[in-house]
């Protein structure tokens, strides 16, 4: 299994971008999916979150900016970012969980640089 994250880029402040994540391989089915990101020089967050059932949980510093969603058919996971602030500049992940209730498969990252 791997996944192919990409739509990262460079934006100004109050911009959007929307984040991709493609999985590939042999792969029955897909429990949850999840985007984390880590800031330079901080450690890993986790910023959003959906179920099987397209349950969403998303951390406090993105609600009401952030959407996640899926494609079950296609098997990818994707994160609108709207209303971007400089402090949400970070590499982001993506990660599955399959066969597992833990995150078990990650994406390489995509880097987004929002400018003031």
């Amino acid at each position: 299994v791997q996944l192919q994250a990409y739509g990262g880029g460079v934006v100004q402040a109050g911009g959007f971008l929307t984040l991709s994540c493609a999985a590939s391989g042999i792969i029955f089915s897909i429990n949850a999916m999840a985007w984390y990101r880590q800031a330079p020089g901080k450690q890993r967050e986790l910023v959003a979150t959906i179920t099987s059932g397209s349950t969403t949980n998303y951390a406090d510093s993105v609600k009401g900016r952030f959407t996640i969603s899926r494609d079950n058919a296609k098997k990818m996971v994707f994160l609108q970012m709207n209303s971007l602030k400089p402090e949400d500049t970070a590499i982001y992940f993506c990660c599955v969980a399959i066969g597992s209730s833990r995150y078990n498969y990650w994406g390489q990252g995509t880097l987004v640089t929002v400018s003031s």
